[in-house]
């Protein structure tokens, strides 16, 4: 064992850390979608209630895993989040005669892009944050 200490990265900016943690609620969200659906399926419309609750669970699970893979820092996690949030968009256009409900998700959805379209997101997610920040003969991004 070493006594030196451990390097470590620098901390995940405030717009990452929002915009993993609300893109993980989403999933927890279609989850529990996922559960109520299955929950209130019919012999009438068994096949259309499991191919919905399946479809949520599967979706849930994919961006569960795609909001701990930005909080790690894994750039592959960028398009489903981002295409997440035009979808949402998309259903609080729809939903629009439903003004609070439609109100709500477009706001969530604006927040998650606007979290990972942040300059220090984008930066976390390319690598060129740490390396920006190790090597000083590098001219920083805000000098532009």
């Amino acid at each position: 064992m070493t006594d030196r200490p451990a390097a470590h990265p620098a901390p995940n900016p405030p717009p990452l850390i929002v915009a993993a943690s609300v893109a993980g609620v989403q999933g927890a969200v279609l989850l529990l979608l996922a559960i109520l659906e299955f929950a209130s399926v019919t012999s009438g419309r068994l096949a259309f209630g499991l191919s919905t609750a399946g479809f949520f669970a599967a979706y849930g699970v994919v961006l569960i895993a795609a909001a701990v893979a930005l909080w790690r820092r894994q750039g592959w996690s960028r398009g489903p989040v981002l295409i997440t949030q035009l979808i949402f968009l998309g259903i609080a256009w729809n939903l629009r005669e439903h003004v609070l409900l439609a109100i709500v998700l477009a706001v969530v959805a604006l927040v998650v892009l606007a979290g990972m379209v942040s300059k220090d997101t984008m930066a976390v997610l390319d690598g060129t944050a740490d390396a920006d920040a190790d090597d000083p003969d590098q001219p920083s991004a805000s000098s532009d």
